[in-house]
């Protein structure tokens, strides 16, 4: 590649919070970089950042799965064959096993799916893969795994490496069902004062906005094991800044805002069951990157997978931040157009005002 060939991209940046976080990942005050050209972004998670820090605990991020999946394809002469090898593939679960943890220090293969469709067998491989969210790391164990299937000579054929079982970067039901990435639920319990004066709203206007929006709306709208408002924006802006693959989004998108009206206050939550995040890997190397995950507290010594289960946990406090504020906003009529207005036809642009700024106030 010639110097002709590589491009550089700015993309306007700022660091919002800090966001009070506490889970089984995480117990501390971060802030964190959000990359958009949507300007509005930085305030919206700012003004759920500052809820954050108005309640002990503040965010609960509990980390519930971590796991990256890749599906291979085989051929056989007709069903009862596919079958039969599948039958057989789970007699030797070990031997798959042994044979993954010898293509990487981190990989281990944890549980082992099968569909048989016609005469094609698809097989998808979950496996553990340390701080890398693991994309080269299955395929790399999925070639090794299929080499020694073919040649226990079953009367498969090979298919292709990735049958899209798996599945990659495109909206599904089995990443929801069988867990692809880290599933973290991030939720927080809002007293009644806090939301009337930092959001201005009332926990009623919040549950009946879920409900009707996000739940029935996103029904009619066809959602796909979906039910939120604006999940990707958070996920783009956080995944550009800390060198993530941005085209996981695809899938990260897919969670369900849920909401409850309790005697103290909003209990608010966001499930999002397929974040695909890594501390090491591709693009990690870069000088940003690596001073936003160190910035992040990512780059600590701890075992493997727990600086991204870390990130994880972050990123999924700062989703309900932006989720939060923005909901917040649409239960008061002509809010939400005020504050792009003001943010980007005003004098100036979010990107060109200081924090705490008038600007702080409004929302994406």
């Amino acid at each position: 590649m010639s110097p002709r060939d590589t491009l550089t991209v700015e993309i306007p940046s700022r660091w919002v919070g800090p966001l009070r976080i506490s889970g089984n990942a995480i117990d501390d005050e971060v802030e964190v970089p959000l990359a958009t050209y949507e300007s509005p972004l930085w305030p919206s998670v700012g003004r759920g950042a500052r809820v954050s820090r108005m309640i002990e605990g503040g965010i609960r991020a509990t980390l519930l799965d971590a796991r990256m999946a890749r599906s291979s394809l085989f051929v056989a002469p007709d069903a009862a064959g596919a079958f039969a090898a599948d039958q057989v593939l789970h007699e030797r679960e070990e031997e798959l096993r042994e044979a993954v943890a010898g293509t990487s220090r981190f990989a281990r293969l944890i549980d082992v799916h099968t569909e048989v469709v016609g005469n094609l067998l698809f097989v998808r491989y979950a496996l553990t893969t340390g701080d890398a969210s693991g994309h080269n790391m299955v395929t790399h164990a999925a070639e090794a795994l299929q080499a020694l299937i073919l040649s226990w000579d079953l009367g498969l054929e090979y298919g292709s490496i990735s049958g899209n079982y798996c599945t990659d970067k495109k909206p599904s039901a089995v990443n929801g069902d069988l867990g692809r990435g880290r599933r973290v639920v991030a939720d927080i319990l809002i007293p009644h004062d806090v939301l009337e004066k930092t959001l201005r709203t009332d926990a009623k206007r919040m549950v009946d906005l879920v409900v009707r929006k996000n739940l029935v709306g996103g029904t009619i709208a066809g959602s796909l094991r979906s039910a939120n408002a604006h999940y990707a924006n958070m996920l783009l802006a956080i995944y550009l800044a800390t060198g993530q693959d941005a085209a996981n989004i695809v899938e990260g998108s897919q969670g369900i805002t849920y909401a409850e009206e309790r005697e103290e206050g909003l209990y608010f939550s966001c499930s999002l069951p397929h974040l695909i995040v890594g501390t090491v890997g591709n693009g990690k190397h870069l000088a940003h990157v690596d001073e936003a995950l160190e910035r992040l507290g990512c780059r600590a010594e701890r075992e493997p997978g727990a600086n991204a289960n870390r990130l994880a946990a972050i990123i999924a406090a700062t989703v309900l931040c932006g989720e939060l504020s923005l909901l917040a906003a649409q239960t008061n009529q002509g809010e939400l157009m005020r504050a792009h207005r003001s943010m980007e036809r005003g004098r100036g642009s979010a990107a060109q005002r200081p924090a705490g700024t008038p600007g702080e106030e409004a929302q994406s």
